[in-house]
């Protein structure tokens, strides 16, 4: 049914590889996995993603189309991403201002509320599970990467301490059950950077930058937030906010005045400095 063609990346576990639909010549990504590489736990946790990425259809998360078991591997279709990352169209730019930023922070928080919705937790937020279907259009963002997703029925039904440094949840840190408001917290950073050009919480001691995700200890520097709309840093403080009982949910953020201000208005609020500065934060970010 598919032919397969060029590697397009590679995992622990995996390798992803163009696929080709040998009726309708229509291009996917196809993940190959070996099976003697996974542990029980890793086999579990790969059944898992496929489950919640079965159950999710929407226009802003990656979407499995077959999933197909052979004795040594399993074949998971997805959608082709050949926009690459997020964050590496932002610094493409040669001009950034506020709305585009808006606009692009406001797919986010509909897919994530798609996602909470249905009860699932995405658990690894960060930019490199930011993707872009095409190379000319900015708004076909997909969330990916469900690897580490979890169906979760309450705020408090998750254990595991898993995410990305930077990007992970105070409750996550402290050990404490947690839900989808530990999204909602990783969404809050890269809202941040989005418009800041660099992150909230930056130290190089892993254990100093813990200390300050837990306080919630972050600011917003005069020299790069001056200009930006006190509307857009009002929800950045929502979603930021340590206690996860007070924090903004996707539904929330989606409602905030920030969402709903006009477009000419953020249109004059030229990021240029910024954008400088998230120039060299994703420099950095490819470099690790």
């Amino acid at each position: 049914m598919y032919k397969i063609g060029k590697p397009l990346g590679e995992g622990a576990f995996s390798v992803v590889k163009e696929g080709t639909n040998k009726e309708t010549g229509e291009s996917f990504a196809i993940k190959i996995v070996t099976k003697a590489k996974l542990t029980d736990e890793d086999e579990i946790a790969l059944k898992d993603e496929i489950a919640v990425l079965k159950d999710l259809q929407h226009d802003h998360i990656i979407r499995l189309y077959d999933v197909f078991e052979e004795a040594k591997f399993y074949y998971l279709v997805t959608e082709r991403m050949r926009g690459g990352e997020l964050f590496d169209r932002i610094v493409s730019k040669s001009y950034y201002n506020e709305k585009e930023a808006r606009d692009v922070c406001k797919i986010l928080f509909e897919a994530l509320n798609y996602c909470h919705k249905q009860k699932v937790v995405h658990r690894d937020l960060k930019p490199e599970n930011l993707l872009l279907q095409s190379e000319d259009n900015d708004s076909d963002i997909k969330l990916a990467d469900f690897g580490f997703a979890k169906r979760c029925d309450n705020d408090k039904c998750l254990t595991t301490q898993c995410g990305t440094p930077g990007y992970v949840a105070p409750e996550i840190l402290e050990g404490t059950p947690y839900g989808c408001m530990a999204d909602m917290w990783s969404l809050g950073v890269i809202v941040y950077i989005i418009l800041g050009g660099y992150p909230p919480f930056i130290e190089s001691n892993q254990r100093e930058l813990f200390r300050k995700i837990r306080r919630g200890q972050y600011e917003f520097h005069e020299e790069y937030w001056g200009g930006v709309s006190a509307d857009a840093k009002d929800l950045i403080s929502k979603l930021l906010t340590v206690d996860p009982s007070k924090r903004f949910s996707a539904e929330e953020a989606l409602g905030c005045k920030w969402m709903q201000m006009g477009g000419d208005e953020l249109a004059a609020v030229d990021l240029g400095v910024n954008l400088a500065e998230f120039k060299k934060f994703n420099a950095k970010r490819k470099f690790k």
